[in-house]
């Protein structure tokens, strides 16, 4: 068993004013493999601006211009997370809903999706550096 030391003392993550997490059953249970890249960049988008409820309201194109994306790749998105039973959206408020027993696969050649070689959940940095570039 790999022994954990904390590698950086004055940096360690804390909660201050807003709140959001992703549970560890979302990579250990196959969440994260079961998402398209533009359905993953909207689901931790939607994690980072929601309250301790899980609700947000932002605009799609304050969204949209957010993670740098066209109408059509958030809307596949944002009803392939609605299909997969991980948000809820009324046309203006967003809940990122606790996570089901299982994930549902779902097609990866949505509008908008490009496959890479990028498969694995490692992918994860490259697609939050696209995130957060130039924030």
């Amino acid at each position: 068993m790999i022994t954990k030391k904390i590698l950086i003392a004055n940096r360690i993550r804390r909660i201050d004013g807003g709140f959001s997490f992703i549970p560890h059953r979302f990579l250990t249970d196959g969440f994260l493999k079961a998402l398209s890249q533009q359905e993953l960049l909207l689901y931790i988008f939607l994690v980072l601006a929601a309250d301790r409820y899980g609700l947000s309201f932002y605009s799609y194109d304050r969204i949209c211009s957010s993670l740098r994306t066209s109408l059509e790749q958030y809307t596949a998105a944002r009803d392939g997370l609605i299909e997969k039973d991980l948000i809820a959206f009324d046309g203006t408020l967003y809940q990122v809903l606790s996570l089901p027993a299982s994930p549902t696969q779902g097609p990866m050649n949505t509008p908008g999706w490009q496959l890479t070689d990028c498969q694995t959940p490692a992918a994860i940095g490259p697609i939050l550096a696209q995130l957060f570039k130039g924030a």
